[in-house]
């Protein structure tokens, strides 16, 4: 048997043997050094057997152990410097609830987490760490190997799965009231971080959320085998234990505006944090046809909406047979791992660089291959064909080789002509990104933005408007769920230094 193909009890046997050693040597008073830490081998994710995961919408990637979590907790070299937590948009202090892993005492680390992250089970599974904490970790440079970093995703997960499934949950405590109320405009994960922090401190919080559940894009846009749904609706739970009002079927420059919330609802502050999502199209002839989605439609759908269940499905889905994604980000991973559980016999990723410039993870591209999704590199359509009843029937893609590279070292594709083929399909998800929705901006006078909608703020996320702040991908753009929280922070900082004047 393969090491990928391992079950979580092989691993956690193979881990448990590495352990045991390694304790008792500490509790005779031997302390590892770094020679010895740099030795223990990075901690293999247990997962999915990848014929079945893909006819499922469970969890692909099941979690650490506690063997592999503590042995994975020991390779941790408890850097003075702290690197790693540089690295994380929201400051955790990884170091200290290592250490504690080290020691057996979960509850003590996921404690620790949620002093500046009050999402950590969905943080472990969906933020880039590779590319944020792990990037700047010692042990990783030292092995020459981001992938050999010590797992700090995986290990926030484990604690807070941990704490979750042994009923440990606590709520954070919430000072006395200030008498100050706050108007949060979206509950993702911008939204929840600044309710959080901002209750923290006593104020009266209320979310508007459009849709009618809260959790954003962790709710809509995530998959169920990315992340599970029960998990979101668990730490939005927490936040109502904190006092925080949640109002869904909300819709903020609609059903009241900005400018309403500040001169007749009497809010001291407003924070918005709508989220980027209007899907961006290829702008090439055929894309109105039946079968042609954005991803966020077609993620809405599935996730929200539930479209994957028979059963219990709030709208109905497109029945693909050759279904073809266009991008290559995690959304496009998203949507191509969804549509093959959604019953597609085949699906492609078309994508116009190498798999070397995918911008999505490492891990989301290695499960998608393993899954069988076909991937396209170097292609970009043109047009797309329909039959009689306005149907798509496929795509012209063109093949493309890359040019050469600029100050930046990035390669452009650069088109080959004549090399134009048919590519036959009944299904096209665009995954090309989002923009920023402009109906708050065209509803609230005075508020600046760029040219492309996105929200103008300073270093604090105040915004042009006194007492109004914004963050998330409504200013960064499409972005990630962590950098949305650490604005979320900031704006909450901000928030509360000027109502606590």
């Amino acid at each position: 048997m393969s090491k990928k193909n391992r079950t979580r009890t092989e691993l956690d046997s193979e881990a448990r043997d590495l352990l045991q050693p390694l304790l008792e040597r500490k509790q005779a008073g031997e302390k590892p050094g770094p020679k010895d830490r740099c030795a223990i081998p990075a901690q293999e994710m247990p997962a999915q057997d990848p014929a079945a995961r893909g006819k499922n919408m469970g969890e692909v990637a099941l979690g650490y152990t506690e063997n592999q979590a503590r042995l994975e907790s020991e390779r941790c070299l408890s850097c003075k410097n702290e690197p790693c937590v540089k690295g994380c948009p929201v400051g955790v202090p990884i170091p200290r609830f290592i250490a504690e892993i080290q020691k057996g005492d979960f509850k003590a680390a996921v404690d620790i987490i949620k002093e500046t992250n009050l999402l950590p089970a969905v943080c472990g599974r969906v933020c880039p760490q590779e590319k944020q904490c792990q990037l700047e970790c010692t042990l990783g440079k030292i092995l020459k190997d981001t992938e050999k970093a010590v797992a700090i995703g995986r290990l926030e997960r484990f604690t807070a799965d941990w704490e979750r499934e042994q009923g440990k949950v606590t709520v954070p405590p919430v000072k006395k009231s200030t008498g100050k109320k706050i108007a949060v405009i979206g509950s993702g994960p911008a939204g929840l971080t600044v309710a959080a922090d901002a209750a923290r401190e006593g104020h009266e919080v209320t979310i508007f959320e459009a849709f009618h559940k809260p959790g954003g894009v962790m709710v809509y846009g995530i998959p169920e085998f990315r992340l599970p749904k029960a998990i979101v609706n668990a730490e939005v739970e927490n936040l109502k234990k904190m006092g925080v009002k949640i109002e869904t079927n909300y819709l903020v420059g609609r059903t009241r505006t900005v400018g309403d919330f500040l001169s007749e609802d009497h809010f001291d502050a407003v924070f918005i944090g709508v989220g980027a999502g209007l899907p961006k199209f290829l702008g090439c002839p055929g894309e109105n046809l039946v079968g042609v989605f954005s991803a966020n439609e077609y993620l809405t759908r599935a996730n929200l909406m539930k479209a994957y269940d028979a059963e219990k499905a709030a709208t109905p889905m497109f029945k693909s047979k050759i279904a073809a994604v266009i991008g290559g980000g995690n959304v496009a991973m998203d949507a191509a791992r969804m549509a093959l559980r959604l019953g597609a016999e085949q699906v492609h990723v078309i994508y116009r660089r190498t798999r070397g410039e995918m911008p999505a993870r490492a891990e989301e591209i290695e499960h998608a291959m393993e899954e069988g999704i076909i991937f396209n590199f170097l292609r970009n359509p043109n047009r797309f064909t329909g039959d009689d009843r306005g149907r798509v029937t496929g795509m012209e893609l063109q093949k493309f080789e890359l040019g050469e590279a600029d100050a930046s070292g990035r390669r452009s594709p650069v088109g080959i002509a004549g090399s134009e083929y048919v590519f036959d399909c009944d299904t096209v998800i665009v995954a090309l990104g989002n923009e920023s929705n402009p109906l708050i901006s065209r509803t609230t006078a005075g508020l600046s933005t760029d040219k492309r909608g996105r929200i103008l703020v300073n270093g604090e996320q105040k915004t042009s408007i006194e007492r109004v702040y914004a963050g998330g991908d409504i200013v960064l753009g499409a972005a990630t769920v962590i950098l949305a929280m650490g604005e979320g922070r900031r704006a909450a900082a901000a928030i509360n230094a000027l109502l606590l004047r």
